[in-house]
C-alpha cells in the first residue's frame, strides 16, 4: 500500500500542475475583465444606464445557464477535457471580438454565447480536479481543491491592478487582448497536457446515462446551494458598501477601502492553504460551519464598528469566512453528489453570480436605511445560510476520517 501511494504522488502532481496553470490563466482573464466591465460599457460602448443594468443582469444569468448545461453534459459523457478546451476557445473568441466590437447588441450576444460557455471553465476545472484526486489521492481531495482555489485567488490579487495599468497603457483593446492570450494558454494546456479522466463513480459507463438523483437528495443539493448563495451575497454587498461606509459613517477616506480589501485578499491565500491541509486531519463539515460562523461575526463586528482600525482587525474573520466557504464549499457539494462532479461543482459556483444578483436590490435598501444596515443584512444572510447548513445533513456528505 505504501509503495502504491508513493507511485501515485508524482502522478497526482503531474496531473494537478497543468490544472493549476489553467486556474491561473482563467483567473487572470476574469480578473482583468470583470472589475472594469461597467466602465467599458459606459466609456467605450457609450451604453445608457439602463443598457448597462440589463447587461450586468443578463451576463451572470447566461453564465449560470451555460455552466449548468455544460455541467450536466460533462457528467453524462466522458468529455470533460474536451469541454475545457471548448470553454477556452469560447473565451478566446469572446475576448478577441470584444477587443474590436463596440456595438452593444453584438456584445450582449457574445455575453450569452461565447462568454457563457467560457464561464464553465471554472466549475469544470474543479470537477476535473476532483476526478483526478479521487483516482490518485482520495484522502487529499479537499486539500487539492483548496490549493487550486488558492491559485485562482492569487490571480485576483494582481489582476485588477494589471488591468488598470493596461487600460492606461493601451485601452480596453489591450485589456481584452491580454485576456484572450490567457484563455489561449488555458486552451493550449487542455489540448497538449491534459488527458481525459474516466470517473469510476459513473454507474453505467457504457450507455453514459446520468444516474438519477433521489428526490430527497435533490432537495438537499438545491437547499445547500441556496445556503451558499445566501453566504455569497454579502461578499458583493459588503464590497459595494465599503467605500461609502468608510467615508460617510466612519469618517475615513475612500482610499482606505482598498487597504481593507487588500489585507483580506492577502490573508485569504495562506488561510486557504492551511484550511486545506487541516482537512487531512479534521472533518470537513465542522470546519465549514466554523468558517460560516466567522462570516456572521465579521459582518456583525463591521456593523457596530467605530473606525477603520476595527475593520482592519476584522479582516482575519472575513478572510477565514471567505477561505472556508470558497475552498471547502466546493468539496462539500462534490461530496453530496460524487457520481456527478460537474453538476455538483456548478451548483456551488453558480452561487457567486446568483449571490451578486441578490446583493443588487439589498444595496438599494442600504442606500435608504444607511450603510450600517448593509452590514446587518450581510450578517443576517450569513446567519440564515449557516443555519440551513446546520439543519441540512446527509450520510453521503460527511467526511469523518
Amino acid at each position: 500500500m505504501a509503495l502504491d501511494t508513493s507511485r501515485r504522488q508524482p502522478q497526482l502532481l503531474r496531473a494537478l500542475l497543468p490544472l493549476g496553470l489553467v486556474f491561473l490563466a482563467v483567473g487572470i482573464s476574469v480578473a482583468l475583465v470583470g472589475p472594469f466591465l461597467s466602465l467599458f460599457l459606459s466609456t467605450e460602448v457609450d451604453a445608457s444606464p439602463l443598457q448597462i443594468t440589463v447587461f450586468l443582469v443578463v451576463n451572470p444569468l447566461a453564465g449560470v445557464v451555460g455552466s449548468t448545461v455544460v455541467g450536466r453534459l460533462s457528467d453524462r459523457h466522458p468529455i470533460r477535457r474536451a469541454l475545457l478546451i471548448i470553454g477556452g476557445l469560447a473565451g478566446v473568441a469572446g475576448c478577441v471580438a470584444t477587443a474590436f466590437v463596440r456595438d452593444y447588441w453584438i456584445l450582449l450576444a457574445l455575453a450569452v454565447t461565447a462568454f457563457a460557455i467560457a464561464g464553465s471553465l471554472f466549475p469544470q476545472s474543479f470537477a476535473y480536479a476532483r476526478q483526478v484526486l479521487e483516482r490518485d489521492a482520495p484522502d487529499k481531495a479537499a486539500l487539492g481543491i483548496s490549493a487550486l482555489r488558492t491559485v485562482f485567488s492569487l490571480a485576483w490579487v494582481a489582476g485588477p491592478a494589471v488591468a488598470a495599468y493596461l487600460v492606461e497603457a493601451g485601452g480596453f483593446r489591450l485589456v481584452y487582448g491580454v485576456a484572450a492570450v490567457m484563455y489561449a494558454l488555458a486552451t493550449f494546456i487542455g489540448v497538449f497536457w491534459l488527458r481525459e479522466v474516466h470517473s469510476p463513480a459513473l454507474p453505467r459507463p457504457d450507455d453514459h446515462v446520468e444516474a438519477p438523483v433521489p428526490a430527497g437528495a435533490r432537495w438537499l443539493l438545491l437547499l445547500s446551494a441556496a445556503a451558499f448563495t445566501l453566504m455569497q451575497a454579502p461578499l458583493t454587498l459588503g464590497i459595494q458598501a465599503l467605500p461609502l461606509f468608510i467615508s460617510e459613517d466612519l469618517g475615513g477616506r475612500v482610499s482606505q477601502a482598498g487597504l481593507v480589501l487588500g489585507l483580506c485578499a492577502a490573508l485569504e491565500i495562506p488561510f486557504m492553504l492551511a484550511i486545506g491541509a487541516l482537512t487531512t486531519r479534521l472533518p470537513l463539515r465542522p470546519m465549514l460551519l466554523a468558517g460560516a460562523t466567522c462570516g456572521v461575526a465579521y459582518y456583525a463586528l463591521a456593523a457596530v464598528s467605530t473606525g477603520v482600525p476595527v475593520l482592519l482587525g476584522g479582516q482575519v474573520l472575513n478572510a477565514l469566512f471567505i477561505s472556508a466557504t470558497s475552498a471547502l464549499g466546493i468539496t462539500y457539494m462534490q461530496d453530496l453528489l460524487p457520481e456527478q462532479p460537474g453538476r455538483a461543482t456548478t451548483l456551488f459556483t453558480n452561487s457567486f453570480p446568483l449571490g451578486a444578483m441578490l446583493a443588487g436590490p439589498l444595496f438599494g435598501l442600504a442606500q435608504g436605511f444607511g450603510w450600517r444596515f448593509a452590514y446587518w443584512m450581510c450578517a443576517g444572510l450569513c446567519l440564515v445560510g449557516l443555519l440551513m447548513l446546520v439543519v441540512l445533513r446527509s450520510d453521503r456528505m460527511t467526511r469523518e476520517r
